[in-house]
């Protein structure tokens, strides 16, 4: 009974907070239009780091899967703004340790003896505890020193429950939130949370990308002991050495910094370009340095391999960027899965050809160098607000294109190994290490100068055969995909949509006064009082909306 009351007091607390952030969004935009777009400017980041506040503090309060899942979303989650996703980077795995005597007990049901038959010494404090479990340091009855990853008792019920109610949330946020997709990322959250709980896949992976990097002594792995590894316990040889993150540390032990950082980017570069499976997780407390200086990687409970779409998509989406062919570019977007539907191919080749129109007036084919790319955040809000006016906006946006998995975890690896590459040495530039190895992976034998010149051939024949736009209609129209428009009818579809959303208002309204009013009679009145609240930003929601579309 406890536990059921311990659950759904997690259930009420998770749902509470969403509907205070989203209730927080729903008066905002309602006084963005009374107040105009220059006051929500400048108001906008401080709502976002807000509502990062809640949600910070209720993933520390609610702990199990609710960390882990906000450590994914502060870095893999595109679709939120900068500002509340910066909120959400500080969040830790600050948990503490689990009773030895759960450890222990664990630890007998997973090896089927007792754990003094198995360890010839077992130290009781552990290493480092996590939300999914803790690493302990012990002795085989031979001597050899390890460390043990134990996975908490009850963690399989508190994964299941917090998925499903992460996968509610998520359908509830959908409703407001005009993203697509939502329930992709659902699913990659789901599936990196499960693989992470498989003791026997993480040994495994060890063991590959540590087969590859057999004949490098500069890179270490610790290595699992099989005879001692369960889906729920693994046992490995135990490595120590200096975190990468502990700047002070690497300098009082004389550790070259900056060649240190080069070599992190060569290790990770040989495993994503030339090996294809790569550590996923490269935060600086899995990465140590040695007493010989050589690279140690832990914890491999994330690890991606690039898919064979994607292998064949790199080359072939910057093959057609050179060559000036958006059909190409498309073809390979669509080949790397970045494109959701072909009812959007539309949208898809204008902003295809609008960003691919920007690169061309600012990266000469003559000088193209791979370092000469940069992201400008100002150059993104401009390109936004183009989009806005040829009337393409985020909804179109997020439903014409759709980030896969794999590419989610490769940019997931760049940003951490940016991270801590930059701590280490400010002044690095991963393009000098990195280029050898995507030239290789892109270009195979071949050169950036001869795609050039197949790129002004291809231009040459372009100039000489149909109109570059006839040809892309016959195109479409060849693949059934030409569209005829309606006039009348967006308009049409707009009071719909209003419709719908006046409906969702009034639905929200209702549902806040009748939760308030049964946390009110069940004693919860603080609960009762966000509820009222919520309740009454929908209603003026709704009467908005009703007086601007009255107005229309």
């Amino acid at each position: 009974l406890r536990q059921n009351a311990a659950q759904s007091g997690r259930f009420i607390r998770a749902y509470l907070t969403t509907f205070t952030v989203i209730a927080s969004y729903l008066w905002f935009f309602f006084l963005r239009r009374l107040f105009g777009e220059t006051w929500a400017q400048s108001r906008v980041d401080e709502v976002h780091a807000r509502n990062a506040r809640r949600i910070e503090r209720t993933i520390v309060e609610l702990q199990g899967l609710f960390i882990k899942v906000g450590q994914m979303l502060s870095i893999m989650a595109n679709f939120l703004p900068a500002t509340l996703r910066a909120g959400l980077e500080g969040l830790q795995d600050q948990v503490p340790p689990r009773p030895y005597e759960e450890i222990e007990a664990r630890i007998a049901d997973e090896l089927g003896r007792p754990i003094e038959q198995v360890f010839a010494r077992f130290n009781t404090e552990p290493l480092a505890s996590a939300s999914l479990g803790q690493v302990h340091e012990a002795w085989l009855m031979d001597g050899t020193h390890v460390a043990v990853k134990v996975q908490h008792r009850d963690i399989d019920e508190i994964v299941r429950l917090d998925l499903r109610t992460i996968r509610r949330i998520m359908a509830i946020v959908a409703k407001f939130v005009p993203i697509q997709g939502l329930d992709a990322y659902h699913h990659q959250i789901r599936s990196m949370i499960l693989e992470e709980l498989d003791f026997v896949r993480e040994a495994r992976n060890i063991t590959r990308i540590a087969d590859n990097f057999a004949k490098q002594p500069q890179v270490r792995f610790p290595r699992p002991i099989e005879p001692y590894c369960t889906r729920r316990v693994m046992t490995t040889t135990f490595v120590e050495g200096i975190k990468v993150g502990d700047v002070a540390a690497l300098d009082a032990h004389g550790v070259d910094r900056k060649a240190l950082a080069r070599h992190i980017v060569q290790v990770f570069c040989q495993q994503i370009f030339v090996d294809g499976i790569y550590h996923a997780d490269p935060h600086p407390g899995n990465m140590l340095v040695g007493p010989g200086g050589e690279l140690i990687l832990l914890d491999f409970g994330a690890v991606a391999e690039l898919s064979q779409e994607m292998r064949e998509g790199i080359p072939e989406f910057l093959e057609a960027v050179i060559r000036r062919d958006t059909e190409g570019i498309i073809k390979a977007l669509r080949k790397m899965r970045f494109l959701s539907r072909r009812d959007t191919v539309d949208i898809s080749e204008r902003v295809v050809e609008f960003f691919h129109q920007r690169f061309q007036d600012e990266v000469k084919l003559e000088s193209f160098n791979l370092k000469d790319i940069k992201l400008d955040p100002q150059k993104g809000i401009e390109s936004l607000i183009d989009l806005r006016r040829m009337n393409i906006g985020l909804k179109e946006l997020s439903g014409a294109f759709h980030v896969p998995r794999d590419f989610v975890l490769l940019e997931r690896t760049l940003l951490l190994l940016t991270g801590v590459c930059t701590q280490l040495d400010p002044d690095l530039n991963p393009m000098d290490v990195v280029r050898p190895y995507l030239q290789d992976f892109v270009l195979g034998s071949r050169d950036w100068a001869q795609i050039a010149l197949e790129a002004a051939k291809d231009m040459g024949i372009k100039a000489l055969t149909i109109p570059d736009d006839l040809r892309k209609y016959l195109t479409r129209a060849n693949r059934g995909e030409a569209e005829v428009k309606v006039r009348g009818l967006a308009q049409a579809a707009s009071l719909v949509y209003t419709g719908v959303r006046q409906l969702i208002y009034a639905a929200l309204a209702i549902a806040a006064g009748f939760a308030g009013l049964e946390l009110y009679l069940a004693g919860h009145a603080a609960l009762a009082r966000y509820c009222v609240y919520g309740a009454a930003a929908a209603g003026a929601l709704l009467a908005g909306s009703l007086l601007f579309t009255n107005r229309g």
